[in-house]
């Protein structure tokens, strides 16, 4: 089979094309043929820097394809089923990169009828991290529904990004108003497109009091993209209880945050990085990803607010550089030609 290959960490460059053998799944495992591989700005960073776990990797955590085999006590797929896959490579060497993957059976989700898969390789870390942001407020809820953050008003920061797509698009779902924030006209347009109620754009001396103006009781939840850049603009429109969860180290890896406004209000900040989450955290964000896609959440497309960049598998480093160099939407990787 296909594969793309690394066994040095450094530049896109150390990213090759290979030949390998398809393996045979183990017990609890499923064999997966790849159609889309998505990628994340967590696969270039390991691929950069850092311990090199195996000997070679096949890069990226998320995916969408269809099940060729399952192994031992796999019972809750077969082969023919269709599916969106996360974390492939954690913990392991051999991510959606190539024509076949094998992974733990349960990061392996079946797909709801006509959801294609540009969509489903378009979900794992952003819309889990997503799920994660808007359930640790301290007063629930733990899970995603319609209704679930009825009443809450949610400030997403960085609205056009993947992630800030997935928020967004979860917590209209879910019955939250939603604060947007982006940096220019053309991102305006696309957190509009996925759903926020409410735009408002940086940088501006006076970002504060225009949220203040939409939520004068404050916001009760904040998704942070950035916050070496916003933990006191955060601080300052937070209502009281309110969590601030960050997922991403944007402007700076290093914050300060107001310590008398914190603790004054209550926040609650909570970091949030979905390979070390859990699995109760994982499967939970799963199931209810799940349940928005039969409800039509998540579309992808620039008319949905997420523009799709496509490569051949063969450019997986020139995808790789995409995401590294910040290119607005989601860059996906096209394995096969099985993409519907």
């Amino acid at each position: 089979m296909k594969a793309i290959v690394y066994s040095a960490t450094g530049p896109s460059s150390v990213l090759t094309p290979a030949d390998r053998d398809v393996a045979a799944p183990g017990p609890g495992e499923v064999r997966i043929r790849v159609a889309v591989s998505g990628v994340n700005p967590t696969d270039w960073k390991a691929r950069a820097a850092g311990d090199l776990a195996f000997p070679e990797v096949v890069p990226n955590q998320d995916g969408a394809g269809t099940v060729d085999a399952v192994g031992e006590g796999v019972s809750d797929l077969k082969p023919g089923d269709r599916v969106w896959i996360y974390l492939a490579a954690y913990g392991r060497p051999t991510g959606t990169a190539q024509e076949f993957t094998i992974l733990p059976a349960d990061r392996a989700v079946k797909l709801p009828e006509g959801i294609g898969f540009d969509v489903a390789a378009s979900l794992g870390v952003p819309a889990m991290t997503a799920h994660r942001a808007l359930t640790v407020h301290e007063f629930g809820p733990d899970r995603l529904a319609p209704g679930a953050l009825a009443g809450r008003m949610v400030l997403v920061q960085g609205g056009a990004g993947a992630v800030g797509h997935a928020a967004i698009q979860f917590a209209v779902w879910a019955g939250a108003t939603v604060i947007a924030t982006v940096s220019s006209d053309a991102k305006a347009e696309l957190a509009r497109a996925a759903g926020a109620h409410h735009i408002v754009r940086y940088p501006d001396d006076a970002q504060a009091d225009r949220i203040r103006e939409i939520a004068p009781d404050g916001v009760d939840q904040i998704v942070e993209v950035s916050p070496a850049q916003n933990a006191a603009l955060d601080v300052s429109v937070i209502a009281n209880h309110g969590s601030i969860a960050y997922y991403a180290n944007n402007n700076g890896d290093e914050f300060t945050a107001p310590i008398v406004a914190s603790f004054a209000k209550n926040v609650r900040w909570q970091g949030v990085l979905i390979y070390t989450v859990g699995t109760d955290a994982q499967h939970a964000a799963a199931e209810d990803i799940t349940a928005a896609l039969r409800d039509g959440v998540f579309p992808v497309g620039e008319s949905a607010g997420l523009p799709l960049t496509w490569f051949p598998l063969e450019e997986t480093a020139a995808a790789h550089d995409a995401v590294e160099n910040g290119t607005t939407g989601k860059i996906l990787i096209r394995v096969s030609d099985e993409t519907a």
